[in-house]
């Protein structure tokens, strides 16, 4: 077991992160792009080679997309304890039926939102998906699934607390968002701002997970939780870091060692506020997926595309543990 792990999948234009915890338990926050394997195990490791023909300048791994099923399946997860959806857009569910029925999460942190969806002819994404989510978060599933709407500093067995009440549980922290958020969000039917932001904090540095959070989200978490947030070793930008029409001044106080940035057209996303304050970023069209032992003194990144790991760092390695190559400590 890679206890304190962090995995960023690259899954098209949506969302996927993995966290191996040190309890054992996996939490899996958004998810896209995620279908049933029909493949035979024996045959994934093809499917993700360790190199590929070599590229220049645009790296181009959008093309390449991974599918979680097939991802945990390759690290040999085959059960997830707690599944978080950030905010119901279908960018951060897609695949979200076959994904619980390939692994069965225990736990589904969600939000009361009121959100209704059409799907025109011609749509990337699944109405079953859309469907399946929408009984659970209706109550009307037949499942053993726990769902939990939680908030700003909610306290709990297993994501805070050990099963004592003590800390740290999973050591995950809830900032976002309040009852206030999600009701504002359901009346303008904005949900970004109903997003969860979750501070995990692996043995090596803190990892802060954003969502699709905006403007409203940020004002609350700097007047409630500006300690925690200020100088995050790891932050995984909000809205995949697309410009998204907001604010960047969180960055001031956030001041992230690493982002981690989605998939989006290169006109779209916000370099200039990370450029401008000399921060270092890393996307999934250049590494694929990302992957952090958080277990030492400083989180180490590794990445499954080999080219853009050779072109960064000449002295990188394979971690067969990882799947991956080593690119850096984050310090």
């Amino acid at each position: 077991m890679r206890s304190y792990t962090f995995h960023f999948l690259n899954v098209k234009d949506g969302d996927c992160s993995i966290i191996e915890h040190g309890s054992g338990n996996v939490s899996v926050i958004d998810v896209c792009n995620a279908e049933k394997v029909t493949t035979p195990m024996s045959a994934l490791e093809s499917k993700y080679p360790t190199e590929r023909a070599r590229v220049a300048g645009n790296f181009q791994q959008k093309k390449h997309p991974v599918n979680p099923v097939e991802y945990l399946n390759k690290f040999n997860i085959n059960s997830v304890f707690r599944f978080v959806l950030t905010h119901p857009d279908m960018d951060h569910l897609d695949g979200i039926k076959d994904f619980f029925e390939s692994f069965s999460p225990a736990n589904f942190w969600d939000t009361d939102n009121n959100k209704e969806m059409e799907f025109p002819k011609g749509s990337p994404y699944n109405e079953e998906d859309w469907n399946f989510y929408k009984q659970i978060r209706d109550g009307q599933a037949q499942t053993n699934l726990t769902r939990l709407t939680l908030f700003s500093g909610s306290q709990g067995m297993y994501w805070s607390q050990n099963a004592d009440r003590q800390p740290p549980g999973d050591r995950l922290t809830i900032l976002a968002p309040t009852l206030e958020l999600v009701q504002q969000a359901n009346e303008t039917e904005d949900y970004n701002d109903a997003s969860y932001v979750i501070l995990y904090h692996g043995a090596g540095g803190w990892i802060l997970l954003s969502g699709d959070s905006h403007d409203n989200t940020w004002e609350h978490i700097l007047d409630n939780w500006k300690d925690e947030v200020k100088d995050v070793d790891l932050l995984i930008a909000p809205h995949h870091g697309r410009k998204s029409d907001r604010s960047y001044d969180f960055l001031d106080t956030v001041n992230p060692k690493m982002t981690f940035f989605g998939n989006a057209r290169s006109e779209h996303l916000a370099y200039s506020a990370w450029y401008s304050r000399d921060l270092e970023y890393i996307t999934n069209n250049q590494a694929n997926c990302m992957v952090v032992d958080c277990s030492r003194t400083n989180l180490t990144l590794y990445v499954t595309y080999e080219t853009f790991a050779r072109k960064y760092n000449p002295s990188t390695y394979y971690s067969s543990t990882y799947k991956a190559w080593h690119l850096k400590e984050i310090t």
